[in-house]
């Protein structure tokens, strides 16, 4: 038995109907269980009871135990001091408040049906499950399914919110800088990410919007700035970019000694980091003014007429400096266009949209779901116990799901796991 279940239980007032009364015999009627308080202090505030013929407003504390009162200090802290009832799993001690008065007890275990706490033990007994409610995750509604991933897509996004105005911070409030080092940064995918966003942050946006309008001083900084071009590869266009990236160094003053070298192991060709940082130079060379017309985008289409740009014309037989392909011309792929829009896009938008007081919930939800569900090992396993994620939002929220709800045992927070308990459960009239 865990204290959230019976925050739970009294949130949702989830009892056996019946007549309630205290330990001390006296007549318990709920009218309001209080608003729940997620920080420190009692459990629920501005409560409403009657005791007898008395109308109480005030707070409810909620324990295991009734001396966990006294384990956790609360008869010296003044906080509890407007506690007008503690509902407790087992009552073990009278619990008294400064001035000597009772504080009254009400015992939550005499009024929660046994299917209840089955269930709720059945959820979380792990006995090898992937989630604690595999067995039972297929038989929620879809209705409740959709509107839980909707939500918590949000919720994902208000959590890179906070990511994504630190990083602005960084980035001396400039918006534009901010969406160069994220594109720059998803360019590189997971392996190389982090290289690629070091990359970014060691070249201030004025250097970039001065470059930008020559694709070749772009590419050339770019690929520099990441150590591609040490040493000597006989090439011609790999000592035409060096060349141009000791001139460009030289004028900026540019240093990359804290730059994440990029990896090539185990990098199919298309993602080779010399590609990729070519493609992403000839798209801030051809589309100028690129946040601007990310922020006035509102349909997929729109996105990826502008994401749809391929690198310089060497890179049609290349994949890395000096050695040779087919020819063909390195596009960017719509599925990669799609994790740019997921990963960057939304975010940013969203992100943009709040500090400018606008709710374009709506828009961002059209957008993702013009895009279909990624496909990883979460969203699969999600998929083969129930099929939900038909679009990146939902594939999205699942990933969001599995880290901050399933994987942290908080089902008791999540629509699913109510809906699994509280399909046992009656609500008292």
């Amino acid at each position: 038995m865990k204290e959230d279940f019976l925050h739970y239980v009294w949130k949702f007032q989830k009892f056996d109907v019946g007549n309630f009364f205290t330990t001390n015999n006296e007549n318990l009627r709920i009218k309001s269980q209080g608003t729940h308080n997620l920080n420190s202090g009692p459990d629920f505030f501005n409560a409403q009871i009657e005791l007898g013929d008395q109308l109480w407003v005030g707070n409810i504390e909620i324990h295991l135990k009734s001396s966990d009162w006294y384990a956790h200090h609360h008869e010296t802290d003044p906080a509890y001091d407007n506690v007008i009832l503690h509902a407790v799993w087992e009552h073990d001690a009278e619990i008294y408040r400064k001035d000597g008065s009772v504080v009254p007890t009400f015992i939550l275990k005499n009024h929660i049906p046994k299917n209840t706490l089955q269930q709720y033990q059945n959820l979380f007994s792990k006995k090898n499950k992937w989630i604690n409610c595999e067995n039972d995750f297929d038989m929620v509604d879809s209705f409740t399914l959709r509107n839980w991933l909707e939500r918590i897509y949000f919720e994902k996004l208000q959590k890179k919110e906070k990511v994504l105005l630190m990083e602005l911070k960084e980035s001396q409030n400039h918006w534009e800088s901010l969406l160069f080092r994220l594109l720059c940064k998803n360019f590189g995918l997971k392996v190389n990410g982090e290289s690629f966003f070091s990359i970014a942050k060691s070249i201030d946006f004025s250097v970039i919007k001065k470059c930008c309008h020559e694709r070749q001083d772009l590419e050339a900084l770019l690929i520099g700035q990441a150590g591609l071009l040490e040493g000597e590869v006989e090439d011609w266009y790999f000592k035409t970019l060096k060349a141009n990236y000791s001139y460009l160094k030289h004028k900026f003053q540019l240093q990359n000694e804290n730059v994440i070298h990029p990896k090539f192991f185990r990098l199919r060709p298309p993602n080779f980091p010399t590609l990729r940082l070519a493609q992403f130079s000839m798209l801030y060379f051809e589309q100028e003014n690129l946040f601007s017309k990310i922020i006035d985008a509102k349909s997929v289409a729109e996105l990826y007429a502008l994401f749809s740009v391929c690198g310089s014309d060497y890179w049609d037989t290349h994949y890395n400096f000096g050695i040779g392909s087919l020819e063909r011309k390195k596009r960017i792929t719509k599925s990669f266009m799609d994790l740019l829009i997921i990963n960057t896009v939304i975010p940013l938008k969203f992100c943009y949209a709040v500090q400018q007081g606008r709710d374009i919930s709506e828009e961002l939800l059209k957008l993702a779901a013009g895009i279909s569900s990624e496909e990883n090992v979460i969203v699969k396993k999600f998929n083969s116990i129930k099929i939900v994620a038909e679009n990146a939002s939902q594939s999205q929220a699942l990933l969001h799901l599995k880290s901050e709800y399933c994987d942290k045992n908080h089902c008791l927070q999540c629509a699913i796991g109510n809906s699994i308990i509280g399909s046992s459960m009656k609500i008292i009239q």
